[in-house]
C-alpha cells in the first residue's frame, strides 16, 4: 500500500515488472496542455515531476549554435523531470495535446520515504533513463542513416508489442525524428520511402504505418530479431526514452 502524508492509503501498482507511479499523482489536479506547448524550458528551477497521462512529449536540448538535439520521446505512464539538479538540463514540449498532473519534489521525496517500493522503482527508472542514452549515443556514433532510423522504429515497435502486421504510430514530425537521429528530414523520408518499396512497412494513416516484418526490421537496423526471448527483449527497451 502507498500511504500518502495526506492520511489517506492508496494502492501501489506493478505491472511486467515496471512500477506505476499513478499513485503518487492522484492528489495532483489534472492539467491540459496544447501542441506545441512547452511544460519546462531548459535552465529553469526544476521545481516538479510530471506525469504524462495522455499524449506524447519531446525531450530536448539546444546547442550554442542554435541547433536542436531531440534526446527521447516520452508518452502516457512516462515520468519527466526528474533531476539531481536543482534546474532542469533539458526543454519538455507537447507533440500533441496533453494531459498530466505534476507533483512538487519536495512533496514527492516526502511520500518516496512513506514507500521503500517506489525508491527502488524510481532509481530503477533513472538507470533506464542512463541507459538509454549511453545505447543512444552508441546508435549516433556507429550506425548509418538506415540503420539509426530502423532502431528507432524497431523500439516503437517493441513498445506497440512487436507483431507483424502491428501499427507503427509516430506521432511526432519526421524532423523531430531527424533531430533525433541526427539526420536531416530529406534522408529520413527517402529512408522511409525506401522500407516501404522493400516491403518492411506499409502505408498506413497518417503518422502511421504497418510492419510487414518486425524480423526484416531488425536486420536493416543491425539487430538480431529475437522473437523466443520476451524477457531479453523487454530489459533491452525498458530505457527507451532517453
Amino acid at each position: 500500500m502507498l500511504a500518502l502524508s495526506h492520511g489517506t492509503p492508496v494502492p501501489y501498482f506493478q505491472s511486467k515488472g515496471a512500477a506505476d507511479f499513478a499513485p503518487l499523482f492522484l492528489r495532483q489536479p489534472t492539467e491540459i496542455a496544447r501542441a506545441g506547448a512547452t511544460l519546462f524550458f531548459e535552465g529553469d528551477v526544476a521545481k516538479s515531476v510530471f506525469r504524462i497521462a495522455s499524449g506524447n512529449v519531446r525531450v530536448c536540448r539546444l546547442l550554442p549554435d542554435g541547433r536542436r538535439i531531440i534526446t527521447g520521446f516520452l508518452a502516457a505512464g512516462d515520468l519527466i523531470g526528474l533531476s539531481f539538479r536543482n534546474k532542469y538540463l533539458f526543454s519538455a514540449e507537447a507533440i500533441d495535446d496533453l494531459t498530466f498532473s505534476r507533483i512538487g519534489k519536495r512533496l514527492l521525496e516526502e511520500e518516496l520515504q512513506l514507500v521503500p517500493e517506489f525508491r527502488v522503482h524510481l532509481l530503477s527508472h533513472l538507470r533506464d533513463e542512463i541507459t538509454a542514452a549511453q545505447d543512444h549515443m552508441l546508435l549516433l556514433s556507429h550506425k548509418n542513416a538506415e540503420q539509426r532510423l530502423c532502431t528507432f522504429l524497431l523500439q516503437r515497435v517493441e513498445l506497440a508489442g512487436g507483431r507483424d502486421g502491428g501499427v507503427l504510430a509516430l506521432p511526432m514530425v519526421r524532423a523531430d525524428i531527424a533531430d533525433h537521429l541526427g539526420m536531416t528530414i530529406e534522408t529520413v523520408s527517402r529512408t522511409l520511402t525506401r522500407l516501404v518499396s522493400k516491403g518492411v512497412l506499409l502505408p498506413a494513416d497518417r503518422h502511421q504505418f504497418k510492419v510487414a516484418s518486425r524480423a526484416a526490421l531488425a536486420r536493416a537496423a543491425d539487430e538480431e530479431p529475437d522473437d523466443d526471448d520476451e524477457v531479453a527483449r523487454e530489459r533491452r527497451y525498458a530505457g527507451r526514452r532517453f
